[in-house]
């Protein structure tokens, strides 16, 4: 059997690798442009595809709402002193009388260690059961003096404190110093309680501030608070107030420089931000033609963005950017990634080749080899 001529050894070499490369699917990091439009509901599939131009941006430019309900910002600034259940209060009581209701003694009666009950109430007698919590001692005086002077003429009446936390508010997550804080003069707004509390432990732009008022709650971002000076709320007893960090996030996937679920860094995230949070593309492999943000939009945001009004529900929506086009950076500059959004950079046909070139360039080296040794 002769063997096979030196000339014909590369031409068979290159055949072979064609046909090993168009019999096996090459490695690669996803769908490319063409598998993703087949899937589009106008190819009978189940998602909608949308290329991004400025209706589009404007339609979807949706955000989370945050904010202050009305009873939190109209809510007024309580003093430092208010009374609480729970507190221990001591009254003195002078009479100007000799017949005296509290005594004999010519100096003030002295009722110590009253208790405010759990319902806010404490007892005095002869001026009844009277409510002190949410009162001032100097209110809950006025009260006092107001049902003895019936019994008493002109009795003067002192009320102090002398055991009880007062109002407090609480303090938890990324703050310098978490615990109980009482509500004095200089922190009877959220500002400066989380002033006293150290301030935010994490980055001012992705801090969010929850305040729980008994079954009420409101949340807003840690810069609105100077931004929106309406938003500096006044404190109350019994308040929570929670910071922690945004919790928002996208995952990036294919021909990027990282592929990983990618946290927030900013209130408001661009799809241009949100590729270069990943360390942008691959000049190598990227196609810019094919930029893909996948998402289930709302249905009142679909019928917008397709010009329809039938659908109903949450639509699978894929977003289309050519970051190529004369406007294609100022598009993905505006369009809005949302939580839990896919960002998807298919691969440039540039990248198959390649691949394909590598291949076969790997394999006319072996079958040369295979050559030599049988003409050998």
């Amino acid at each position: 059997m002769k063997s096979v001529s030196k000339r014909w050894v590369r031409p068979i070499a290159m055949l072979a690798a064609l046909s090993i490369a168009a019999s096996c699917a090459l490695p690669r990091v996803g769908p490319n442009k063409r598998e993703i439009f087949a899937g589009s509901v106008q190819k009978e599939g189940d998602a909608f595809i949308v290329a991004v131009n400025d209706r589009v941006t404007r339609a979807t430019a949706v955000v989370p709402a945050l904010g202050f309900s009305d009873s939190f910002k109209t809510a007024g600034r309580i003093t430092s002193d208010v009374i609480q259940p729970g507190d221990i209060l001591s009254l003195s009581v002078w009479e100007n009388v000799d017949d005296k209701l509290f005594g004999e003694t010519p100096t003030a009666s002295i009722l110590e260690e009253i208790q405010v009950d759990s319902g806010g109430f404490i007892f005095v007698p002869y001026a009844g059961r009277l409510r002190a919590a949410g009162n001032t001692p100097n209110r809950l005086r006025e009260m006092i003096t107001a049902k003895l002077e019936d019994q008493t003429p002109d009795p003067q009446v002192e009320v102090r404190r002398v055991a009880g936390d007062g109002t407090t508010v609480s303090l938890t997550g990324a703050v310098g110093g978490q615990g109980v804080y009482p509500i004095e003069r200089p922190t009877r707004t959220l500002s400066t309680m989380l002033a006293q509390a150290g301030g935010v432990t994490i980055e001012p732009e992705i801090a969010q501030v929850t305040v729980i008022r008994g079954g009420q709650q409101g949340k807003i971002w840690f810069q609105d608070l100077y931004d929106h000076p309406e938003l500096d709320i006044a404190l109350r007893g019994g308040d929570r107030i929670l910071v922690e960090e945004d919790t928002r996030s996208f995952t990036a996937l294919g021909a990027t420089s990282a592929q990983a679920r990618v946290p927030f860094e900013s209130q408001d995230l661009s799809a241009l931000e949100a590729i270069a949070q990943v360390g942008g593309l691959i000049s190598t492999a990227s196609d810019p033609t094919g930029v893909f943000v996948f998402r289930n939009e709302a249905a009142e945001i679909s019928n917008q963005v397709l010009g329809r009004d039938d659908l109903q529900g949450a639509q699978r929506m894929v977003y289309v950017l050519n970051l190529t086009e004369p406007n294609g950076l100022f598009l993905a500059r505006d369009f809005v990634i949302r939580d839990n959004d896919t960002l998807y950079v298919t691969e440039a046909p540039y990248a198959q080749w390649t691949k394909t070139i590598s291949l076969v360039a790997g394999s006319i080296t072996p079958i040369s080899s295979i050559s030599s040794l049988a003409g050998g």
